[in-house]
C-alpha cells in the first residue's frame, strides 16, 4: 500500500468513530433536556397548614386542635384550626384595641386600602376559584365567576368608603334658630358569622360593609367551608390593613359564637351563619341582650348573594350622632 493511500486510510478510521458516537451524544443532550419528573419519582405535596388570624399575627389555636376540612364529595381537602373561647376573647381584644386607629382614619384612605386589598385578590383569583370548587362543588367556570362577583363586590364597597357620610346624614329640618346636623359613625366590634352556603361571595358581601364604614371585626369562617375566609387572611396581612381590624377564626360555629355573642366589649353581631339553624340563632340573639348588642338576623330561606346589595348593610352596623347648633345672627 502506498504512502498515500496509508495516510487516506488513518484519517477515514477517526471520521468514522465520530459518527458512530454522534448518536450517543446527542441521547444525553435528550436526557439532560428531559423534564425532571421524567427521570425521577413523583414528588410529595407541600401540604399547607392552615392558621387562625388574630391582631395580624397568625397563631395557632390556643386550643391545639384542628378539625377536618372535606370537599363537596367527602375528600379530605386540609385540617384547619379548631377556635377556642380564649381564640374569641383574643380575637375581641385585638379589634377592639384597633377600632381607635381604624375608625378615626378618613374614608378616603379606608377606600384606598380596600381597593389594595381588591388588587391582592384578584392577584390570587386561581387559587381562590379552585377552593370555592372544593367547596360548594361548583364546575371551574362557575367558581371563577364567583370569584370574579366577590372581587367586584370588595371594589364596590371600596367606593362607598366617602359616600355613605352622604347617604345615612344629612342636616335636619327643625323648628327654631338651630342647624340640626346627623351624621353617622362606626358601631364598634361586631362578630360577623359567614354564611355556609357561599364559601366567598357570601363570605365578601357580609364582612366588607362592616369594615369600610370603621368597624373593626371578629370573622367566624363558615364551618364546613373555611379554606377561602382564611386564604383571605393571608390577603388582608399583606396588604395595607391594620392589624387586628379583621380577625378570622375557624372551628364550630355554635362554640365560638356562643362567647362572641355574650361578650360585653362587642357591640354588634351578624347572625347570617346561623340561618340554617333557628335554634342557634336564637340561642346568640338572646345571649346579645345581655349588653343590648346590635344583632342582624339571619335572612330566611337561602339568600342570593349574587344579587345587587344595595345600601342595606352599609347602614347595619352605623349609629347616628345629632348635634344641635345655634344659627348666627
Amino acid at each position: 500500500m502506498s504512502e498515500k493511500t496509508t495516510t487516506t486510510a488513518r484519517t477515514a478510521e477517526p471520521a468514522k468513530a465520530a459518527r458512530s458516537a454522534k448518536p450517543a451524544k446527542s441521547a444525553r443532550s435528550a436526557a439532560a433536556k428531559a423534564p425532571a419528573g421524567a427521570r425521577t419519582t413523583a414528588r410529595l405535596n407541600v401540604l399547607k397548614t392552615y392558621k387562625l388570624f388574630i391582631g395580624g399575627k397568625f397563631p395557632r389555636s390556643e386550643s391545639g386542635r384542628v378539625y377536618e376540612v372535606t370537599d363537596s364529595q367527602g375528600n379530605w381537602l386540609a385540617n384547619a384550626p379548631q377556635s377556642s373561647r380564649k381564640d374569641a376573647r383574643d380575637a375581641v381584644v385585638a379589634a377592639r384595641k384597633a377600632f381607635g386607629g381604624w375608625s378615626g382614619a378618613t374614608a378616603y384612605n379606608r377606600g384606598q386600602i380596600l381597593y389594595r386589598i381588591a388588587e391582592m385578590l384578584e392577584g390570587r383569583r386561581e387559587q381562590f376559584a379552585a377552593e370555592v370548587a372544593d367547596a360548594e362543588g361548583l364546575p371551574a367556570a362557575a367558581a371563577r365567576a364567583q370569584v370574579d362577583a366577590a372581587v367586584d363586590r370588595w371594589v364596590w364597597y371600596a367606593g362607598w368608603s366617602d359616600k355613605v357620610v352622604q347617604v345615612a346624614g344629612g342636616a335636619n329640618p327643625v323648628a327654631g334658630p338651630f342647624f340640626n346636623l346627623s351624621t353617622p359613625e362606626p358601631t364598634g366590634v361586631v362578630a360577623v358569622l359567614a354564611p355556609r352556603d357561599s364559601s366567598f361571595l357570601g363570605l365578601v358581601s357580609v364582612l366588607a360593609p362592616v369594615v369600610v364604614t370603621g368597624n373593626t371585626a371578629v370573622l367566624v369562617a363558615a364551618e364546613d367551608a373555611p379554606l377561602p375566609a382564611l386564604s383571605l387572611a393571608e390577603v388582608l396581612a399583606t396588604s395595607d390593613l391594620p392589624g387586628g381590624v379583621v380577625n378570622v377564626l375557624s372551628g364550630r360555629t355554635r362554640e365560638i359564637g356562643a362567647p362572641l355573642a355574650a361578650h360585653q366589649d362587642v357591640n354588634a353581631i351578624d347572625l347570617t351563619g346561623a340561618a340554617a339553624d333557628p335554634e342557634l340563632a336564637k340561642e346568640l340573639e338572646t345571649a346579645a341582650a345581655d349588653n343590648l348588642k346590635r344583632v342582624l338576623r339571619p335572612e330566611r330561606g337561602d339568600a342570593d348573594w349574587s344579587a345587587d346589595p344595595g345600601t342595606g348593610r352599609l347602614l347595619r352596623f352605623l349609629e347616628t350622632k345629632t348635634v344641635w347648633h345655634p344659627v348666627g345672627v
